[in-house]
């Protein structure tokens, strides 16, 4: 397929994931571009996330102490989690892992591991555990975080934060890394939870109005995609004001790559020059605010 063409389908692909396009016009459209239903199929292949997709961490990788959790960040407010950290290891920075807009999956689970092997205890939160958690189908998925209530999710968000920043005892450096809806997550937490969050990785998240920059206390890294203009839109401006605001931000705006190129379950989005790049910015960033280094 032509890149222009390509490019039209993902394109259209995120107007069906993030926009609420209808399924059967979604359809006839991709069947439109590729050419017929065949090509369509494949196409979509292509650009959807796979959920058998080989992982870069195994889930029985032995360096490693894995854990299913279940906790209530606040009264009355239940969540499961999967939590990843290096074996027989003991008061390390936690960092919370926000997923996209498919809810907790298999791809989330594996960066849950590769942050805990960057030494980090690795935390990844299902924030459709309220309403029964997240399903194998990812439409419904979608549907499901659209209908989340923000306000008691973002307020779910920000107690976890302060809860892991302190444990009985002591205390912890705590950040956050979120990706497309999470990303998203990763500026609102930023926002609600102030003080209690010492570190924030959005990659390729919509943004808050500027006008809440102040409420920031973190610094921030942000990862964009050059050709995402729905998340650019609101993510440019909302830089613009953090530095106004004098708050600590970094923006890389990843050059000729699409929304989601960090995510290597995705053949069409995947850019692995673009995602390397942004995981050793990211690994950096988190060791200079939680580590010192």
């Amino acid at each position: 397929m032509k890149d222009d063409a390509l490019r039209a389908a993902v394109a259209l692909h995120d107007r069906f994931t993030h926009e609420g396009m209808d399924r059967r016009a979604f359809m006839a459209e991709m069947t439109r571009l590729a050419g017929g239903a065949a090509a369509a199929t494949a196409l979509l292949t292509s650009i959807s996330a796979q959920a058998a997709a080989q992982p870069q961490i195994p889930p029985d990788d032995r360096r490693l102490t894995i854990r299913t959790l279940e906790f209530e960040p606040r009264p009355g407010r239940s969540y499961q989690g999967y939590s990843a950290a290096p074996r027989d290891s003991a008061d390390l920075p936690v960092v919370l892992v926000v997923h996209e807009n498919r809810g907790l999956n298999d791809h989330i689970r594996d960066v849950t591991r590769r942050l805990a092997l960057a030494g980090y205890s690795a935390v990844a939160p299902d924030f459709l555990s309220p309403t029964g958690g997240t399903p194998a189908d990812e439409d419904r998925a979608r549907t499901m975080i659209g209908e989340l209530e923000m306000a008691e999710t973002v307020a779910d968000g920000a107690a976890m934060i302060a809860s892991f920043g302190s444990p009985p005892g002591g205390s912890r450096k705590v950040g956050i890394v979120g990706f497309c809806w999470g990303g998203a997550m990763v500026h609102r937490l930023a926002v609600a939870a102030g003080e209690a969050l010492d570190a924030g990785v959005s990659f390729y998240g919509p943004a808050p109005a500027g006008a809440e920059a102040p409420r920031v206390q973190a610094p921030l890294l942000v990862h964009l995609a050059e050709r995402d203009e729905r998340v650019n839109a609101t993510a440019l401006p909302w830089i613009v004001a953090l530095r106004n605001a004098g708050k600590s931000v970094r923006a890389i705006n990843h050059h000729d790559v699409d929304h989601a190129f960090h995510n290597d379950t995705s053949a069409a989005r995947y850019n692995e020059r673009a995602a390397r790049r942004a995981w050793s910015e990211t690994l950096d960033f988190l060791a200079e605010h939680l580590r010192g280094a």
